[in-house]
Parts: structure tokens; C-alpha cells; sequence
């Protein structure tokens, strides 16, 4: 059981405040005029409990793939308010020691990256991003090559240039126009094709679309392109083997500039430091939030290679040649101070192997639940990031309508275990329940976990 350190009053009154004052991420605030909302109040280990005493076992990782180390970590807890206490501000035209000794402690995990550019949120990692590159288009090539190439049901953030490089009709729609120069291309899942072939008797057509894309828009207008090493939101993606290589030889051929967005593979979620890392590919640049530290401080990181950074590298008399840009935040030492705990936890209890280990018996246990239950398609996944699509049929592939993945993710909750889904992202693939347990997870809970599944699947279809 949860240790009680908030009164009971507080617990009492939690839901009628939050109604009365708290607009709410992605909800429809009606419903909440006949019912009050979840209010969480303490969480321990992969454990939480909401203001009503009701506990529950996290599979989502505090809901979007952040808590990798699990809640109530002390230490992190501790490593902030002593770093708060001792210099706790000042904007990132100054240096800070922990954002110093973060950044090389990082930059060990990451062969052949040079530079980490500090900010809050993954949307705003990539939106640096994005704005290298149209810097960079003016300083070398007359403002032209400036296009970004974006896969279709990727997801890069919530502000309008994050969105403008996102690949889900739903989470854009109603929120145009968006910013010039934004292009797609098809994705790369194999279970649904864009080009109805097979692995096996494909030439990995879904990378090699990459090359038709810039040779359509004109090689001499795209700077970069934007993926992520495995799509998350958009149905948990990962892509064949051959898949990284052929992009990156078409990005070197063309001069563009590999962007990986590893704002929820990062930091250990698919058993390695990056999920990049399983694939045979450099990038030039890797964005990264959420599970940097777990939750427990606001932080992201725009990290470059060596080069890409010293291209803003000039004579002082220049003064519109350097990397005109500011976040407020990156100057707050809490986030770097989080971050280099969780670091030192992840490493000191193996919790890299943990996933791998961990999420191969995950992978097991979900193959076993496909074998029962004929509404479960395809399961895909890689370390503690895993995914299943439901269909009507197994022939015809047809998705089902996403009441059905809401309703099981219910039923599962009713149950005391929180699971996730593809959630309004597309017309008619928002068919995939999706699980990010925390680096702590263990056969037991991965056990607890899939009787929940189990049992939500025979009550709902």
C-alpha cells in the first residue's frame, strides 16, 4: 500500500477544484459536469493512488512514456532542492555545473554528437531544429534549401511547427494553416504497406520513397529530415533492419540533414541509451525530453554533431551568423540536476538490460495473447515500448473503430491497471493499445499487466 502524506481534506476537495479550475490535455470537459476527474496524488515504485484511494499499476509511464525510473525516487527529489538551493537560475547565456556535467555525462552515451542546446519541452528540442536548418539554408545556400521532410504518422510535438512536421490528420486538423515547407512521405510499417508489397520481396520501398520525395521537391530545397527511430503515438512502428541505412545514404547524397526525434524512445526505453541505437544510422541531430529525467524536472535537449554546430561558428562582427535563440527555462538547474540522477540510476541498476530482458518477456507474453484472441492483428515493439493493433478480421486487415481500444483501456483501468491507445491521431487507424511500463518493470508486473489485457479483451469484444 501507498504511504498517505496529503490530509484527508485535501483528498476530499481535490476533484471539485480541479472541475471548478483546471483545464485539462486532451479531454472533453463535459462529461466532468456529472463526475469529477482523476486526480492522482502519490505514486511509489510503478504505483499510484488517486484522491479517491483507489490504486492503480502505471503501464504508460505517467501517461506519456516519461516516468522511466519509476515514481517517489528520493534521490532525484534530493539532487533538485540542493541544487536549488545553492543557484537555482540564470538564463543559458551563462553557464550552470549541472547542465555542464549533464551535458558530458550525455554526450558518452552518444558517439559522434558534439553539442547539447538546452529547452523544456520535446516540441521546442525540435522546433531548434527546425530553426538550424532555415538558419543554416541562409548562411549556405541563399535561404533555399530549407524544405523538412516529415514521415507520415509520426509526431513531433503541439506547437504549429512541431505540427507542420506531424504525420496524424487528427491531432492537426482544426489547427491550420501551418508553417510553408513542410513535406510528407510515407511511412514505414510493414503490416500496413503504403505499397502493399511484403518484407521479404519489398525494396524497402517505404525508404526508399525518401529519395522520390527530395527529387520532387528539388534537391537544391530540402535542408532535413525528421523522424522518429520509432514511431510512438502514430501505432508503435519499428522499422525493418535495412530501413536506416538506405535513408541515411540518400541523406548524405542529397546534403540533408538526419534529424531523430527521440523524445519518447530516448533514455533507455527500447534497451538502449537511444533507440537509434539498434539500427545502423549517424544522425546529425537528436531531440530528446520525457524520460531525460523521468518526469521529475522540466527539461529536453537539441543535440548536434560537432560539425553542425561549428557551421554557426563566425567572426564576432558577423552578427547574424551564431544560433539566434532562447528558451527561458533552459537556464533552470533543476532539470540538468534531475537528469544527471536519473542518469546515475539508470546505469547503477542496470535498468538498460532491465528493458531489453523485461520487454523480451513482454514481447512473449503479448505473441501469447495474439494466439487467443483473433482481434488482436499485429504486435510490435522493442524493449519496454510495445504496441498491438486490433481488427475486425486477420484477412482483411480492417481496423476497429476506436470505441473498441477506449473501451478496453477502461476495463483495464476499472481494474486497477493503466494502459494506453493510439488516441485521435487518425481517421482510421486509431486501433493500437499501446504499453511503456517504467525500466523498473518486472515479470510480475508484466504478468499483472497482461491478465488485465486478457480479461479486457473477453469483456469487450
Amino acid at each position: 500500500m501507498l504511504v498517505n502524506q496529503i490530509n484527508e481534506d485535501q483528498y476530499d476537495q481535490a476533484g471539485q477544484k480541479d472541475r471548478d479550475y483546471v483545464w485539462h490535455h486532451m479531454l472533453q470537459h463535459q462529461p466532468f459536469e456529472q463526475k469529477d476527474p482523476m486526480v492522482i496524488v502519490e505514486g511509489k515504485g510503478m504505483r499510484l493512488k488517486d484522491a479517491t484511494g483507489k490504486e492503480y499499476l502505471d503501464a504508460v509511464s505517467g501517461g506519456v512514456w516519461t516516468v522511466n525510473v519509476g515514481y517517489g525516487r528520493e534521490s532525484i527529489a534530493r539532487a533538485v532542492y540542493e541544487q536549488l538551493v545553492k543557484m537555482c537560475y540564470f538564463a543559458n547565456t551563462a553557464g550552470n555545473i549541472p547542465a555542464a556535467d549533464f551535458a558530458e555525462k550525455l554526450l558518452e552515451k552518444m558517439p559522434g554528437m558534439g553539442r547539447v542546446y538546452f529547452s523544456n519541452s520535446g516540441s521546442e528540442a525540435n522546433e531548434k531544429v527546425f530553426k538550424m536548418v532555415r538558419q543554416l539554408a541562409h548562411l549556405k545556400h541563399g535561404g533555399k534549401k530549407n524544405k523538412i521532410i516529415f514521415r507520415e504518422r509520426d509526431y513531433h510535438g503541439t506547437t504549429l511547427g512541431a505540427l507542420s512536421a506531424t504525420g496524424q490528420f487528427e491531432r492537426k486538423n482544426q489547427y491550420g494553416p501551418f508553417v510553408e515547407g513542410f513535406v510528407e512521405f510515407p511511412h514505414c510499417c510493414c503490416y500496413r504497406c503504403a505499397f502493399g508489397k511484403e518484407y521479404g520481396s519489398c525494396d524497402i520501398d517505404c525508404a526508399q520513397a525518401l529519395e522520390s520525395k527530395i527529387l520532387e521537391e528539388g534537391p537544391d530545397t530540402v535542408g532535413a529530415l525528421i523522424l522518429e527511430p520509432i514511431t510512438a503515438g502514430g501505432g508503435v512502428i519499428p522499422p525493418v533492419a535495412e530501413y536506416f541505412p538506405i535513408i541515411q545514404e540518400i541523406c548524405r547524397k542529397y546534403d540533408v540533414i538526419l534529424h531523430l526525434d527521440e523524445v519518447v524512445c530516448g533514455l533507455g526505453r527500447t534497451g538502449k541509451w537511444f533507440g537509434y541505437q539498434h539500427y545502423d544510422v549517424k544522425p546529425d541531430a537528436i531531440t530528446m525530453a520525457k524520460g531525460i529525467a523521468s518526469g521529475y524536472a522540466a527539461i529536453s535537449c537539441t543535440v548536434t554533431t560537432e560539425d553542425m554546430f561549428t557551421q554557426f561558428k563566425a567572426d564576432p562582427s558577423d552578427r547574424m551568423h551564431y544560433f539566434r535563440d532562447i528558451s527561458t527555462y533552459a537556464g533552470c538547474t533543476a532539470g540538468p540536476a534531475a537528469a544527471l540522477e536519473n542518469l546515475r540510476i539508470i546505469k547503477e541498476e542496470n535498468l538498460l538490460q532491465n528493458a531489453k530482458d523485461t520487454g523480451d518477456y513482454l514481447m512473449d507474453q503479448l505473441l501469447d495473447l495474439k494466439e487467443k484472441h483473433q482481434i488482436i492483428g499485429d504486435v510490435r515493439g522493442k524493449g519496454l515500448f510495445a504496441g498491438f493493433e486490433l481488427v475486425k478480421d486477420r484477412e482483411s486487415k480492417t481496423p476497429v473503430e476506436e470505441a473498441v481500444p477506449i473501451k478496453i483501456a477502461a476495463e483495464c483501468l476499472n481494474q486497477g491497471v493503466m494502459i494506453s491507445r493510439t488516441n485521435r491521431s487518425f481517421p482510421l487507424y486509431n486501433n493500437t493499445i499501446v504499453l511503456s511500463p517504467a525500466l523498473i518493470c518486472g515479470k510480475d508486473e508484466i504478468d499483472e499487466i497482461i491478465s488485465a489485457i486478457d480479461k479486457a479483451l473477453e469483456l469487450s469484444t
